[in-house]
């Protein structure tokens, strides 16, 4: 199942489709959302960027379920997660760019 945005371009009335399967709140963010019940290994991710709703594009390493993250880039032991422009947990475990961002990899500051 994919979820699907669409949108009127104002101009000439037409209607474009997007498939996403990854969300991505801001620019600065370097892990995304996963919006469909699950990405498999290898799996070619549209992205979407709310910030400026530009694009992107990821291949996943992991099998990653709805609602939880993939990163954007390679993060190594002590990098700072950000999600939603801000600072969300620190990189306990090396993750690579499409891998599965999660609490066996990422913990919180505060504690």
């Amino acid at each position: 199942m994919r979820l699907i945005y669409k949108f009127l371009r104002i101009s000439n009335k037409q209607i474009d489709t997007m498939a996403t399967d990854i969300i991505i709140h801001d620019k600065k963010d370097n892990v995304g959302v996963v919006v469909i019940e699950k990405i498999t290994p290898k799996q070619d991710c549209a992205c979407w960027i709310m910030e400026d709703d530009s694009s992107t594009n990821i291949q996943s390493v992991d099998e990653i379920p709805l609602g939880h993250k993939i990163a954007m880039v390679d993060l190594k032991e002590g990098d700072t997660i950000l999600k939603y422009g801000h600072d969300i947990g620190k990189v306990v475990k090396s993750i690579k760019k499409g891998e599965h961002v999660h609490v066996h990899n990422v913990k919180t500051k505060k504690w």
